[in-house]
């Protein structure tokens, strides 16, 4: 083939396996897709079905030699990945080849600045240092829409919100404009608004520089929107693939119509106005300092959480909207009392506010949270099924072994998962996978009071449907109450019965959920709505506007 129609990336019958003492596993059984020249290719399928695991092989980031490749050949421009030098590969990865991974908290380097790790990338492929590297910095953090990028720099990943952290990972990996771009759920963490943002700077980007992009997603919409071809993937085989359009509208194997057809059902839990107050609120104020000087003289403060007031009720599930770094984590993290605030809290008729930690810990039983980052949250020094048992160990210390075991087996169960995966540990699973440990760790208490940090995010559409119909199931069999706090309002509208809009700390917009998404009155609401619910498709894979 010559060089003009030669694919800029060629995976033929590439197979991963991975070794566990004298078990081997396949996660990647003979899958063959390319990649032309300014071409966006998907890869799409359920959590666990091997899309990350094909990515990595291209860079060769898998954890050699307990993974390895019974078969197959990845060809970049003609020449073998697989038989390269470790020196050899170096020089592709991060310059022709950059990839985003789906967690940027455990991909940035927690005690360096966002200037000096996006400064590094610079200093290593390009040589560029000084002035002319924080330049390109700040340019590179503005087109990926952090807002005050000079302020950011100082910043320490622990600093931003999980969609900024996101932000920060694109801006390194569009550093040095590579040819090729690897995107591992880059939109996960992100608001639709930032989202509809992002696949337009990638879709100009691919136009400018003639990049291409293999796009990993589990949702549907962005695929229809940004992507050329996709390739279906389901337990580590390519079962379909072809064009967008003629795949969406045609789709020919069973899982592939399966996952078009998934979409959460439209049943929230309905308002109960006579219901009793579980959790509530009134002008809660969060605020950080902001320190500056030899001194660390306080000149002013990050505003995070500016005034809110709110109630929740029994049984009913309130959504927290907004875009990234709008307050929405914050606000649910002050409720439950992990970090400082100003306010009343009062949880079950009890102002909790005041509470010493020893008070706080009986209470803790009732009050749960999945965090956004499963990964970060799950500690990697303990087995799935430890981390499930702890909370049932400290606040039901009664249970025997077998109960205990008992429970957490049912835990696992609830959240679609085998029970004996429970003796492995969290890197061994999937972020989709990790998703549903957390939610069992936090259901398995039987708590009275929920609050779900993106709880979705990490799904693909058929888990994230049935995650859905569990949240609803659980809810409506223990008279659980929720706070629901997502950017993707599809599956806010299928649970939240109350909806607050999140702007700047502050509370733009409030009122019943059926309601506000009939009709919102700010103009910043309608701006939200319309970037999520958007369906309409530009031709050539190009984000629509």
């Amino acid at each position: 083939m010559d060089a003009i129609n030669q694919p800029l990336l060629d995976v033929r019958d590439l197979s991963v396996a991975f070794h566990h003492g004298g078990n081997t596993s396949v996660a990647v059984d003979r899958v063959s897709f390319e990649i032309k020249r300014g071409e966006c290719v998907a890869l799409v399928g359920e959590s666990g079905s091997g899309k990350s695991v094909s990515a990595l092989s291209i860079l060769r980031l898998l954890p050699y030699p307990t993974a390895s490749h019974p078969s197959g050949h990845i060809r970049f421009k003609g020449h073998e990945l697989l038989s390269m030098s470790e020196r050899e590969i170096r020089g592709i990865r991060g310059n022709d080849i950059s990839i985003i991974f789906q967690e940027p908290m455990t991909s940035l380097n927690p005690l360096h600045t966002i200037g000096a790790q996006i400064g590094e990338i610079l200093q290593l492929h390009n040589g560029m240092r000084g002035s002319k590297a924080r330049e390109r910095t700040l340019e590179l953090l503005t087109q990926v829409g952090i807002p005050d990028p000079e302020t950011r720099l100082a910043s320490y990943p622990h600093q931003l919100s999980g969609g900024q952290r996101q932000r920060v990972m694109i801006a390194m990996a569009l550093a040095n404009e590579p040819d090729l771009l690897i995107a591992d759920e880059p939109t996960t963490a992100l608001d639709v608004t930032v989202q509809a943002q992002i696949l337009a700077l990638l879709a100009d980007i691919r136009k400018r520089l003639g990049m291409s992009l293999l796009f990993i997603t589990h949702d549907l919409g962005i695929v229809r929107r940004i992507a050329d071809t996709v390739c279906v993937m389901n337990n580590g085989k390519i079962v379909e693939q072809g064009p967008v359009e003629q795949v969406f509208t045609a789709p020919q194997h069973p899982y592939t119509k399966a996952l078009l057809a998934a979409e959460p059902k439209p049943d929230p839990a309905p308002p109960r106005p006579e219901a009793p107050v579980v959790m509530s609120t009134d002008d809660l104020k969060v605020w950080f300092p902001i320190k500056r000087g030899l001194l660390r003289k306080t000149v002013g403060h990050v505003k995070a959480v500016d005034g809110v007031s709110l109630k929740v009720r029994q049984g009913e599930t309130l959504g927290v909207v907004g875009e990234s770094g709008s307050g929405k984590t914050t606000l649910g993290l002050a409720l439950l009392r992990l970090i400082s605030s100003q306010g009343p809290i009062v949880f079950l008729s009890k102002d909790i506010q005041g509470l010493q930690f020893k008070d706080m810990r009986p209470i803790r039983r009732d009050m749960q949270i999945v965090f956004q980052d499963p990964f970060g949250a799950l500690s990697p020094r303990m087995s799935v099924g430890d981390i499930i048992a702890e909370g049932l160990s400290v606040h039901q210390p009664s249970l025997s072994p077998d109960d205990r075991e008992a429970r957490v087996v049912k835990a696992l169960q609830d959240v679609g998962l085998d029970p004996k995966t429970r003796f492995r540990y969290p890197h061994e699973f999937s972020g989709g996978q990790r998703q549903r440990i957390s939610i069992a760790r936090a259901a398995v208490l039987e708590p009275s009071f929920v609050v779900l940090d993106e709880p979705t995010s990490a799904l693909d559409m058929l888990f994230q449907a049935q995650m859905v119909d569990l949240l609803r199931e659980l809810q409506r069999k223990r008279d659980l109450t929720y706070m629901f706090i997502s950017h993707d309002l599809r599956v806010v509208a299928s649970l939240a019965s109350h909806l607050i809009v999140m702007r700047h700390g502050k509370v733009v917009e409030e009122g019943p959920a059926a309601d506000l998404f009939k009709n919102p009155k700010s103009d910043y609401t309608r701006a939200l709505f319309a970037a999520a619910f958007r369906i309409e498709t530009a031709p050539g894979g190009a984000a629509a506007q």
